[in-house]
């Protein structure tokens, strides 16, 4: 089985062609070439035209095996940005051609993503992206509301430093220019809400909203930009920070609890839409 990569924009002269061979035989005897790599020498960048699968992936750098840690966060990146969808089956033999490494740290970043609720392993069947899950939807907006709302209400009794609110400013900027690319604009979001837990010495309850906001965000991958309207979430983040900025506590989590809570509602109306997507166990 052989499958050529190929790397788009990098110059003739600067490119290594290298092939790789998976060490398994079939009962004759045959040896399948598995995967043919293209090297850019000129920027560092291989990415595959096709692959096994068919599918456009992402080459690590230089020649060292991926470790659990970045298969797994890898993988929990592009199932929250849906560029591996549910229901999709996962095997463990390609997952270690794309990373160039052996089963056993595949393994590994499996069973953590089985914990994270974003794949299952359906006994002989095989391994498969989840649907999103209305229950950990909920769950997750629960957290955010919990540690958010503190927040927001703690940056608009002590007030933000001028930096922060250029920075603010420029998130919500970076919003409005990506209004119809949804990984930008998702990146730009999260940006907003980081810097102000961050401005606060709060950066560490960002990590726990982050660690649990997984299914949240497969939500927010799925609407951007046709379901939920970019041009409101903006609103919504301007909204915010000048009730901050006004040293107004009580707006600032009345907007932001308002701009959290449209994720259920629009988690529900997917639900018609797209019910091989989602999973209403509620």
């Amino acid at each position: 089985m052989d499958a050529k990569v190929v790397l788009p924009g990098c110059a003739a002269s600067a490119a290594l062609l290298i092939a790789f061979t998976h060490g398994e035989h079939s009962s004759s005897g045959v040896r399948h070439t598995c995967m043919l790599v293209r090297f850019c020498q000129e920027n560092g960048e291989r990415r595959a035209g096709e692959t096994v699968s068919g599918k456009a992936l992402l080459f690590r750098p230089g020649h060292e095996p991926a470790s659990a840690s970045e298969i797994y966060a890898t993988v929990r990146r592009d199932i929250i940005r849906l560029r591996l969808r549910p229901g999709e089956q996962l095997s463990e033999k390609d997952l270690g051609l794309r990373f160039m490494t052996s089963r056993t740290p595949v393994r590994e970043a499996i069973v953590r993503l089985v914990d994270d609720g974003l794949i299952h392993v359906l006994p002989q069947r095989g391994t498969f992206v989840t649907r999103i899950s209305l229950r950990a939807v909920k769950r997750a907006r629960f957290v955010r509301n919990a540690l958010e709302l503190a927040i927001i209400r703690e940056a608009a009794e002590q007030g933000i430093s001028d930096q922060t609110v250029s920075v603010l400013e420029a998130a919500i900027a970076a919003q409005e220019e990506a209004a119809g690319d949804a990984e930008r604009f998702t990146d730009a979001d999260d940006a907003f809400h980081r810097t102000i837990a961050n401005a606060l010495g709060l950066g560490d309850l960002w990590s726990v909203v982050e660690n649990q906001k997984a299914q949240f965000d497969r939500i927010r991958f799925l609407s951007l930009p046709n379901v939920t309207p970019v041009a409101l979430l903006v609103a919504q983040h301007r909204a915010i920070l000048a009730a901050v900025l006004a040293r107004d506590p009580a707006q600032a989590e009345s907007m932001l609890a308002e701009h959290l809570s449209i994720v259920l509602d629009t988690a529900q109306g997917l639900l018609s839409t797209h019910p091989d997507l989602m999973l209403d166990d509620l």
